[in-house]
């Protein structure tokens, strides 16, 4: 349980008491607050190293818990020197003040999402190749619009290999899946994949039978000349938001309940069990899980279905109705970048002997782009 701050008026002079646990204060905007002795020792600036950033202090290696033998407020600083050790800490109040309420560390990338709808192909965020490969405040930007609407493009690539991998390597790593490192969606003679035919692809988000499906989404148009193929995009937190408003209870089975997806072929049987609509940790929606080309057998109770597959099937009408689904042709020399965990997206059917149409894929991780981006424009533990 938190230690109860004793009320202003109580403290001494110089508004520092210590206690049996740690210190009481009052923060230089009047608020009392309370700090353990383990986490003041613990958090110490000499507890870093500069260089690496890392923690280099052992709290383990103490033969007994911290205690403060004096403890003052010198300047904007908390002054302590500790029982039994020949060591003295100081602490910025206005850091103190930011952990005073137990909140959660401040995250540059913790942005609130914007929902989107149909609608939303002319205000789609667009940024040049070269000014990204140029500019690292463009590349925030870049990271920004996928973080807050999922999606992005990226125009005037150059017509390579290396342009979309260039493009990758400012966000992250090209992460890997059991299909590989890159992806080449063409009509292959014998696909393994129904991206790889000139059939109308549902709308879906990617490898779903993975434990941990990729979380940004390249796709580099290189070529497109045929006949149909539109592709489809939707945000699916617009659609999830809009289920939650309106039936709340199939809202809440798709967010709680894990069902089976798979992907197999010759020489892999990949399986996992995802949740449909995904949570962050404010309770909001960050995203879906959505494959009928890749959703397992549901291995369900039967009577536990009985109310299952009405919320998901109401769910999935929903990802096709018009008011969602935003319908556009990609064009060569554009990208597209978006989040795998919360962009539904498919495309319509085309004539393969039209002309041409080839897509060069991968994916990053989400973990990464949102580490790029705080080092982009966050202030760090030194700077």
């Amino acid at each position: 349980m938190p230690q109860t701050v004793s009320p202003t008026a109580t403290l001494p002079a110089d508004n520092v008491r210590i206690t049996a646990t740690g210190v009481e204060l009052v923060l230089p905007d009047g608020r009392p607050a309370y700090f353990n002795a383990c986490w003041l020792r613990d958090n110490c600036a000499t507890s870093f190293d500069r260089e690496t950033r890392e923690r280099t202090f052992d709290i383990f290696h103490l033969a007994q818990e911290p205690h403060p033998q004096s403890a003052r407020i010198a300047g904007d600083m908390l002054e302590i020197e500790w029982a039994g050790e020949a060591h003295v800490s100081r602490y910025p109040l206005a850091w103190l003040a930011g952990y005073a309420q137990g909140a959660r560390r401040a995250d540059p990338a913790d942005l609130p999402r914007r929902a989107w709808y149909a609608d939303h192909y002319a205000g789609l965020a667009r940024f040049r190749h070269a000014d990204l490969i140029a500019d690292p405040g463009a590349v925030a930007q870049w990271l920004r619009a996928v973080i807050v609407e999922g999606v992005a493009i990226v125009t005037d690539m150059p017509d390579s290999d290396a342009g979309l991998t260039d493009l990758v390597r400012l966000m992250g790593h090209v992460r890997p899946t059991f299909f590989g490192e890159y992806f080449d969606v063409t009509t292959h003679i014998a696909p393994t994949n129904l991206a790889y035919t000139a059939k109308a692809l549902e709308l879906h988000t990617d490898t779903p039978a993975e434990d941990m499906a990729p979380g940004v989404q390249f796709l580099h148009c290189r070529s497109n000349s045929v006949s149909g193929g539109d592709n489809l995009f939707l945000d699916g937190v617009a659609v999830a938001n809009d289920l939650r408003a309106q039936y709340p209870d199939d809202f809440r089975l798709l967010a709680e309940t894990a069902v089976p997806f798979y992907c197999e072929h010759d020489t892999y049987d990949v399986r996992s069990r995802q949740r449909v609509i995904e949570l962050d940790d404010h309770g909001e929606v960050s995203g879906v899980t959505i494959s009928q080309h890749m959703a397992d057998v549901f291995d369900l109770p039967q009577h536990q279905l009985d109310a299952y597959y009405p919320a998901f099937c109401r769910f999935g009408r929903m990802l096709q109705d018009d008011k969602y689904v935003m319908r556009f042709r990609l064009g060569a020399g554009e990208c597209i970048v978006f989040d795998n965990h919360r962009i539904v997206h498919g495309r319509a059917a085309y004539s393969a002997t039209s002309g041409e149409r080839y897509l060069r894929g991968c994916y990053a991780d989400r973990g990464e782009m949102r580490s790029t981006y705080r080092a982009l424009v966050g202030e760090g533990r030194f700077k």
